[in-house]
Formats: structure tokens, sequence, C-alpha cells
């Protein structure tokens, strides 16, 4: 059994995105989930700790104390103890609680290091409980250098890539497996994609997105594709896509090649259904009908607030 300190506010997206390396993955407080059958989880954006479950208790110190006596011993070397009071929601002493464990297990034979430790044991405290365990694997947390901005090619409204990633996760972006954006306008989701290991291919309809794309991709990855095409036309094979991204156009009065958002988006819902076998469709409204005019059954739909002035509406599509 694993244990997950879970980074955001969003506990339900988070947990969501975690499937897409575990399975059978619980919350069991805010911040804080279960896991088991990890794999690769260290491209996840909204996981921030995934650590071999030791036990769980009372959030207090003393209690935390009883499960690091507890804890097995069948590993040799130094050890560093982490607490964390997640998201501020238990008021407990973190260093207090370090001390203490840190304690317990020099007793259990460790010898402390807190710069360079072989093991590190982690005290999450959140509401209700503390979740101990010992660190498997800390999530690369690279993402500010990769902010839309500072990327060679860059247009506003561009997506975070911390939201780029999860959103590709959740479509099935990993080793060994294709992944699609048929409006990849500048390519933030398949750099994202492309990073958690999959090979890439962007389409879409204006030339300048489709360089500005390319030069975005040669920055980051070592290769993908992108095609200038209409997304309800997509020029790829039946079945060629384990999933799709798709970001539809913000704006109710937006216009593709002369057609309504409304028939672009329906159209190119029934294309990647063609395509691929999972998908997520982002929007600043919600596309559930259009989703299951297209064929698609809507799994999960995550209401996500930006700012005052707009909603990402996550919709997983399977």
């Amino acid at each position: 059994m694993y244990l997950l300190e879970l980074a955001g506010d969003d506990d339900a997206f988070a947990v969501r995105e975690a499937e897409s390396r575990c399975s059978a993955v619980d919350l069991v407080a805010p911040g804080v989930a279960t896991a088991r059958g990890v794999e690769a989880p260290e491209t996840l954006a909204y996981t921030r700790r995934v650590c071999r479950l030791v036990g769980t208790c009372e959030p207090d110190v003393d209690a935390a104390g009883a499960v690091a006596r507890a804890a097995s011993t069948d590993r040799d070397g130094t050890v560093a103890v982490r607490a964390r009071d997640v998201r501020g929601l238990t008021g407990i002493d973190t260093q207090a609680v370090e001390r203490r464990l840190g304690r317990h297990l020099v007793e259990r034979g460790f010898d402390v290091d807190l710069d360079d430790p072989d093991h590190t044991f982690v005290a999450l405290f959140s509401s209700g409980i503390a979740a101990l365990g010992w660190l498997e694997t800390e999530t690369v947390r690279d993402f500010a250098a990769r902010k839309p901005t500072e990327k060679p090619f860059f247009q506003p409204g561009s997506m975070a890539p911390m939201d780029a990633r999860a959103l590709a996760n959740i479509a099935g972006a990993a080793p060994g497996r294709r992944l699609l954006d048929p409006m990849c306008g500048t390519g933030g989701i398949l750099v994202e994609a492309g990073l958690a290991g999959a090979t890439v291919v962007g389409v879409d309809a204006q030339a300048k997105m489709v360089r500005g794309t390319r030069r975005n991709l040669d920055a980051y990855l070592d290769g993908g594709t992108v095609l200038r095409g209409d997304a309800t036309r997509l020029p790829v094979a039946d079945g060629s896509f384990d999933g799709a991204v798709l970001d539809v156009p913000y704006g109710r009065q937006s216009k593709v090649a002369g057609d309504s958002l409304e028939g672009l988006v329906g159209g190119t819902l029934s294309e990647i259904r063609r395509v691929a076998s999972r998908a997520v469709v982002v929007g600043d409204r919600i596309w559930n009908d259009a989703a299951e005019a297209a064929g698609w059954t809507v799994t999960d739909r995550f209401d996500r607030r930006v700012h005052a002035s707009l909603t990402r509406y996550v919709h997983v599509l399977g």
C-alpha cells in the first residue's frame, strides 16, 4: 500500500490524475490518499510525494511516535524525518514531530543524516488523521521553468504546464503510448505529454500555430509531430492513438473556417472518437451534450475555477 501527498486544493481532480499511474486510489483526508499498484508516478502533476505506507493514526505527536516505533527495520543506512501539516489543517508542531520520530528511529538502529539520507520517513498530518511512510518518489516539480511566457512561442491564454500535464496524464500519456491534441495551439499539452513519456501528435488549422508548436516541441522534446489540418477531418488512421486532449477555443463567439463553435466541437469529438479510445475535453463551458451526441460517455467532470471570470470545465470521456 502506498501513501500519496496530493498537491493543489482540488482533491477529486488530483485523485483522478493519480489513477493514471496507480490503482485503487482512495482519498483518506484532505491532501492525503492511499493507492496500490503504483507505476512511474514521478510525472504526476497533482501528487507531490509517493511513500510506502507504514501506518495511520490520530493526528498527534504521541500517536505518530507509536507508529514510528513499530516501523519496519528492513532498511539500513541513514534516515531523515519530514513532517507536513497538510494545508495547515492541524496546527501540529512539525519540528517537534520530526524530533520525536527521529529519536524513535534512532532507537530502532538508524543514524540520522538531514542533508543526504539513505531513507526519508514522512509524516503527513491532515484533518482527523496522520499517515506515515517511507518516501519512494518525489515528483518532478519543474513546471515553473516551462511557464507559457518563457517558451519560444507564446500566445495569450496558454494553459499552465501543471494543468497541461495533469490533463495529458488523465488522457493516458505515458511511455509507449500515443497522444493527440487536435487543436494544439502553442503545444503546451503536447510538451507535457511528451515529457511524461508519450509519443505526441498535434494538429492545428492555423499555419502560425503549427510553426510555433514545432518550435516549442523542439525546445523541450526529442520528437513530436505537428500537422496543419481540420480537427473535424483528422489526417490520421482509425484507432491510431491511446488518448486525446481537446482544449476548446474559449468564447461563445469563436469561429473557425466559418463554422460555429458548437459545430467545430461536435465534429472534433466525433473524429477523436474515431482515432482514440479515451479523451479529455476542456472548455469554458459544459460540453456534456456534445460529447454524448458524438458517442462518448462522460465518466467524470471537474469544474475548476481559474479566476473570477474563468472556470475550466474538464470532461473525462470514455
